[in-house]
């Protein structure tokens, strides 16, 4: 399977990094199957930080065989499942050491703001993944361990544009 990252440089040894924020799946490296997306992010990402050179670093993931070895949740659709797994971890609460990879849909600033919004009691679970699912939600593949890593070879690099 060929997978992305979206960044402002070439990526051709993923790490797990630690976060400041609290991200949908937890600590780890973030990649996605869908290009377009990561061409989205590597743009998001060069507002934020030099060099503003938007690029994707490209891998081979081998999750026949990661399936075999690892620990990997999914979640194909915004699920409840899926809700209070992101609700858990953007909010600190989750202890998302027990997968090695976690597959599934990207929850994006309005996804945030509705999680918010559940959180406050202003939505109840059912509205809030009722409004969740109206958005086209691209898909995201977070690598959490080292050894997940280990089924993510690089590719190569494509620079997407400059800023």
């Amino acid at each position: 399977m060929i997978i992305y990252h979206g960044s402002n440089v070439v990526v051709e040894q993923p790490k797990i990094l630690q976060s400041e924020r609290m991200l949908d799946f937890g600590t780890g490296f973030y990649t996605t199957s869908n290009k377009e997306q990561a061409v989205r992010w590597s743009e998001i990402v060069c507002e934020r930080r030099e060099p503003k050179i938007p690029v994707l670093s490209v891998y081979e993931f081998d999750f026949e065989a990661a399936k075999r070895e690892l620990v990997i949740i999914r979640f194909d659709e915004p699920s409840d499942e899926w809700f209070d797994f992101v609700c858990n971890n953007r909010s600190g609460r989750d202890d998302e050491t027990q997968y090695d990879i976690v597959i599934g849909p990207v929850a994006n600033d309005r996804v945030y703001a509705v999680v918010q919004y559940y959180e406050n009691g202003v939505y109840g679970k059912e509205e809030a993944i009722k409004r969740l699912k109206v958005d086209a939600l691209y898909n995201q593949i977070l690598f959490h361990t080292e050894k997940s890593l280990t089924f993510c070879r690089f590719s190569k690099s494509i620079e997407v544009g400059s800023k």
